[in-house]
């Protein structure tokens, strides 16, 4: 029995779309134990995903604390890992890799590095869909991937029936309305327009609801939709996981639970302005799209509800 670890720091939406390539790592490795290294915000998540024995944090404190950076190695060391998938592919791990493994090649260190094409450069392949960038990097290291461009994140969802229970839903459309302050280019205008027009049409059919964030509460004043909390503080991953799993329809920005959302199987929407594709960040399946403007500015809060009315 071996020892294998996996990589794969954030973000939200890229836990989700990891979960297929995790779990084909795994049942590759059916008599090996797998680790994972990740960050504080997901490390209990990673301990519910059944794929997965033992999680390893990482602080991910600057590279020039040497302390924290000694021990972090100490640790990864001593579990004498015969291979290392990175999945987050990032200058940080490509650190670790020359520490750790400086002289390994796709057959001990996994990357998109150690697994790049021989006919393309680091920024051509970036250009193809994440999910088909993982399906490669594992092909390549002798992986055989049956989940990998269909991943699953049900393996993150809880019992949310009190939460349920104490807000009445029954049947709901959840909205997303909110993104990081920093990539305000991913915010659709026009969510209270939308909502008028499913009232409208629906009446009391379905509830419309919104789940902020921590630091979205406040901005959820001023959402016409009824703003779900636990207790006062905001759902976490794997109640949000199960929300958006049990709602009827999602509409949401190209932020994390959209990515939640395509993953769990749920009927929705996810809106793209300029700053991406709905290609390269492998969102749409079979039951979740995605509408795509050069300025979400310009996309009308009429225009997505046709496209709701007619998913739904």
């Amino acid at each position: 029995m071996s020892n294998i670890l996996i990589i794969k720091h954030g973000s939200l939406g890229d836990i989700a779309q990891a979960s297929g390539a995790i779990q084909d790592i795994s049942e590759n490795h059916k008599n090996d134990q797998i680790f994972l290294l990740t960050t504080k915000t997901y490390f209990d998540l990673f301990k519910k995903n059944p794929f997965i024995h033992e999680v390893i944090l990482d602080k991910r404190l600057p590279r020039y604390n040497l302390i924290y950076l000694y021990f972090l190695m100490r640790e990864l060391k001593k579990h004498n890992f015969s291979k290392v998938f990175d999945l987050q592919n990032s200058s940080r791990t490509s650190f670790y890799k020359n520490i750790l493994f400086p002289k390994a090649d796709k057959i001990v260190w996994s990357s998109s590095v150690t697994t790049l094409p021989t006919d393309k450069n680091k920024e051509e392949f970036d250009k193809i869909s994440v999910l088909e960038r993982f399906d490669y990097q594992l092909k390549k290291s002798g992986i055989n991937t049956s989940n990998t461009l269909k991943p699953d994140f049900i393996w993150a969802s809880t019992d949310i029936s009190e939460i349920k229970n104490f807000y009445k839903l029954n049947k709901y459309i959840l909205l997303f309305p909110f993104c990081s302050p920093h990539l305000t280019i991913k915010k659709w205008p026009y969510y209270n327009n939308l909502i008028k027009l499913i009232s409208d049409k629906y009446g009391d059919e379905y509830k419309i609801v919104i789940a902020p964030g921590p630091s979205e509460i406040n901005e959820a004043k001023n959402i016409e939709a009824l703003s779900l909390l636990d207790n006062g503080r905001a759902l976490d991953i794997s109640q949000l996981t199960s929300l958006i799993k049990e709602s009827s329809f999602v509409v949401a920005n190209d932020t994390g639970p959209a990515h939640i959302a395509a993953h769990v199987g749920v009927k929705g929407l996810t809106l793209f302005g300029k700053h991406t594709t709905a290609y390269k960040v492998s969102i749409e399946r079979e039951n979740f799209r995605a509408i795509e403007v050069s300025d979400l500015n310009n996309l009308s809060a009429e225009k997505v509800f046709e496209r709701l009315n007619n998913l739904l």
